[in-house]
């Protein structure tokens, strides 16, 4: 047995969810909408689903995520509810992931049902994020010029 599964033996069980009070990718999703998503999908992929930390409002805030991480050594891992809930800066969504691999967790994103589990997770996590700003930002930019020109 490696040490890191004997670690994960003397873990409680569980996976801590992670929920957004503010919008995803421009919407707003209600925390028990989220929470529902959550517990199901712990129940589909046979986890245990321990109650979420809610994200602060404030742009750009990772506080409870930041939390999150300390506790993985404690905890199996954490069940976010969107890959896109995850800093929005490359570099600070490199060090979550570092980190979770690290403690030996897993981070599991239910809408997107992806998981990042070992290093090579990441390239995937990766690319899907990478298209996603490339497609939302000529909108982004564009609803800044519209704010800009109708002062």
């Amino acid at each position: 047995m490696s040490v890191q599964n004997m670690s994960r033996q003397n873990r409680r069980g569980g996976y801590r969810g992670y929920v957004a009070s503010r919008p995803i990718l421009g919407s707003r999703v209600p925390q028990h909408i989220q929470n529902l998503v959550l517990r199901d999908y712990a129940n589909r992929t046979g986890i245990a689903y321990l109650l979420s930390a809610t994200e602060y409002t404030f742009p750009h805030s990772y506080l409870m995520l930041e939390h999150l991480l300390t506790e993985l050594p404690e905890i199996e891992g954490a069940i976010a509810y969107s890959l896109f809930m995850m800093p929005w800066r490359r570099e600070r969504r490199l060090e979550v992931y570092r980190r979770v691999l690290e403690a030996g967790a897993s981070l599991h994103f239910a809408v997107e049902r992806l998981v990042l589990a070992r290093p090579e997770d990441i390239a995937d996590l990766e690319n899907i994020f990478q298209v996603q700003q490339t497609v939302l930002l000529p909108q982004m930019a564009g609803i800044a010029e519209q704010l800009r020109t109708h002062r």
